[in-house]
């Protein structure tokens, strides 16, 4: 579409309710006989004709199905997609007929070395979640099983992690205290750990799961940078040896705790404490700086709990000040499903708590599974994941098992170790159940500030820095919303920081879409292609011309500021122009190439900004309208107010029939 002088004019009809086009040919006479040669101009298609319900499959497919799931059964027999759908929902069906003897050998070594630091960063995270120390064990033996069958990542190592275990803690703590009410308090995590499962499950069966992108990378960065200080502090209380700790999770408690129970400190810990930190944090070091030697960071967690095991069972009675473990009871993960408490108010307490904690394992268990993946170019399917994980924290709850995930530091060692298959779960599963069952009695000794200092170690890596520099350099808005995580979760509490950066990241969303860019572009002289002028230096303005760029949908959010926006830059090009007596604009040409949607308001705006436009005197044409853009102004007869000189398919076609158009005339 679009018409000028010395052309001869197409337009597409559509003639039934599939492909077929009809191309109409419209001839100018009056113009083709004041020009020699004709102006060759493209025709604006509008997109095929759909019905009401084949626009929402397509539209229900492309937000809820954007990988086609389901194309591996097109033209299959009935057995066959039986083979691939037990393949899609259990992918053991898929890697375990050509499992072979070599990838055993390298799942077992992957498999024991994972299970060498999972051992005590499971203890270590279940007292982090205020939980007996045998939870964390519990949750490092049926969740990798599970995950083995229903996972679809190769290199993903499952377990309890920090942050979550940190976040339920926190949370169920403001309720319940364990030391007044273990059994309450152990009913709550479990349901929690219910109630995470089945949302995890439900985002990936109702393929939801781009609910999680509202945790951007920005929030996360200040989150866990918060959290990190805060685990680092509470860790005080096992390292300084503090009996009488607070139970609130705030800087300023926490450090007031520290310095009020000066008397309580003990020497033996702090000695101990330190050197077994410095110990960890420098095999850490090592592991990070040469990642051949990643075994040397992957055994020392576990080196230091036998280590200082021997030397507090050797000083037993000298080592004073120095709190141990203490019994841990052998045997299997004993059945919960008793313990779901879904009556009373605490049932809110444990849906929040589960939600919370099922959003952040969720997060990190498929972007770790997904970094893996790219490095040995596999895809994994974050939707099968979230019913992997969920189905896992659910089975979880019923075998006294608390939130598990895919831990980074674990799955980074598991990666450097060799392993090929998921089969190195089922390794460090098994190695578990081996220590539950027969090594239990080991670590009675064991003391407190060796697993405060497990912990520091592992969060301590949560702390980038660098991270929030380049969010500085990058994108100040970005930057708040991580400082605002990062400063709530020191001063406020875990949940509310994390409610506030999501809060600071869904206002950035919108003001995004109700401000959006828009930009004057301008003719690089030689060519055909129009750039922002502010840009691109070699960009120069058409004379009688304004071209204008909206890169953003047009919405009922937006369609008034860009009304006032394009009005304003005309006022400032006229200003302009009268200021350097140059040419006077008679041509506003909207660049719509970045629209890629519009409402009922945006196109009312389009019109009432011609209808604005034209009682300056100022003609008004669209350039590039995409997709169900071109349709719904089509639909909404706009499309047909603009007439033949009024659509075109790019800036440069517009610019040069209008110009062509102006020539011709008398």
């Amino acid at each position: 579409m679009g018409l000028g002088s010395n052309r001869v004019e197409h337009f597409v009809v559509k003639t039934n309710d599939e492909e077929d086009f009809t191309t109409v040919t419209i001839s100018k006479p009056e113009a083709a006989a004041t020009a020699s040669s004709p102006l060759e101009l493209h025709k604006v298609c509008i997109p095929p004709h759909k019905t009401t319900l084949q626009k929402l499959k397509q539209r229900t497919s492309e937000i809820f199905f954007p990988d086609d799931p389901l194309h591996q059964f097109k033209n299959q027999s009935c057995f066959r997609k039986l083979i691939l759908g037990l393949q899609y929902f259990f992918p053991v069906f898929e890697w375990g007929p050509n499992y072979t003897l070599s990838l055993l050998k390298s799942d077992v070594i992957s498999g024991l070395t994972i299970a060498s630091l999972a051992i005590p960063q499971g203890i270590s995270y279940a007292k982090l979640a205020n939980l007996p120390p045998i939870i964390g064990l519990y949750s490092s033996f049926v969740p990798p099983l599970l995950y083995a069958i229903l996972g679809s990542s190769r290199h993903l190592a499952v377990g309890p992690v920090s942050i979550a275990s940190l976040v339920m803690g926190t949370m169920l703590s403001e309720t319940v205290s364990y030391s007044q009410d273990p059994t309450l308090y152990l009913q709550l995590a479990f349901t929690s750990t219910f109630f995470a499962g089945v949302f995890q499950a439900s985002l990936g069966f109702l393929r939801l799961g781009f609910i999680i992108d509202f945790l951007s990378k920005a929030t996360l960065l200040g989150f866990m940078a918060g959290a990190a200080v805060i685990v680092s502090l509470q860790q005080l209380k096992g390292l300084l040896g503090i009996v009488h700790f607070t139970t609130k999770m705030q800087i300023v408690p926490v450090l007031f705790s520290v310095f009020q129970n000066k008397d309580e400190w003990s020497w033996q810990a702090i000695v101990m404490g330190i050197s077994f930190l410095l110990f960890l944090l420098a095999t850490r070091k090592i592991g990070m700086n040469n990642p051949r030697l990643f075994w040397i960071s992957a055994a020392a967690p576990l080196t230091s709990v036998i280590l200082s095991t021997v030397i507090v069972f050797l000083l037993r009675h000298k080592a004073h000040g120095i709190a141990i473990i203490g019994h841990l009871p052998r045997g299997l993960n004993p059945p919960s499903s008793n313990m779901l408490n879904f009556h009373g108010h605490y049932l809110l307490v444990a849906l929040n708590t589960g939600i919370v904690t099922g959003i952040l394992s969720l997060t990190e268990g498929i972007a770790v599974g997904r970094t893996f993946a790219a490095l040995q170019n596999y895809q994994v399917d974050g939707n099968k994941e979230m019913m992997a994980i969920g189905i896992m924290n659910m089975a979880g709850s019923c075998s006294s098992c608390y939130v598990t995930t895919g831990s980074f530091s674990r799955s980074a060692v598991n990666y450097n170790a060799g392993a090929k298959t998921v089969v190195s779960n089922v390794i460090m599963a098994a190695t578990v159940l081996i220590t539950l069952l027969f090594l239990m009695p080991l670590f009675h000794y064991t003391p407190n500030l060796i697993l405060a200092a497990i912990i520091i170690t592992a969060v301590i890596g949560l702390i980038d820095y660098q991270g929030a520099i380049k969010l500085w350099k990058v994108d100040k808005l970005d930057f708040m919303a991580c400082m605002c995580s990062f400063f709530g979760v020191l001063f406020i509490s875990v949940p509310t920081g994390l409610a506030i950066a999501v809060g600071v990241s869904v206002f950035k969303i919108l003001l995004h879409v109700t401000r959006p860019n828009t930009l004057v572009l301008g003719n690089i002289h030689g060519t055909q292609i129009y750039q922002g002028i502010c840009q691109y230096r070699e960009a120069s303005r058409v004379p009688s011309f304004l071209i204008l760029a909206i890169q953003s949908p047009i919405y009922f959010a937006n369609s008034t500021y860009i009304l006032e926006r394009v009005l304003r830059f005309v006022r400032e090009e006229e200003e302009r122009i009268e200021a350097n007596n140059g040419n006077m604009l008679k041509c506003v040409i909207l660049d719509m190439t970045a629209v890629t949607a519009i409402d009922t308001s945006g196109i009312y705006t389009i019109s009432e900004l011609k209808k604005m436009l034209e009682k300056r005197s100022l003609q008004f044409v669209l350039a590039n309208p995409v997709g169900t853009v071109v349709e719904k102004l089509n639909h909404s007869n706009v499309l047909e107010s603009f007439g033949l000189n009024g659509v075109y398919v790019t800036v440069g076609e517009a610019v040069a029939d209008i110009s062509s158009a102006w020539k011709a005339q008398p």
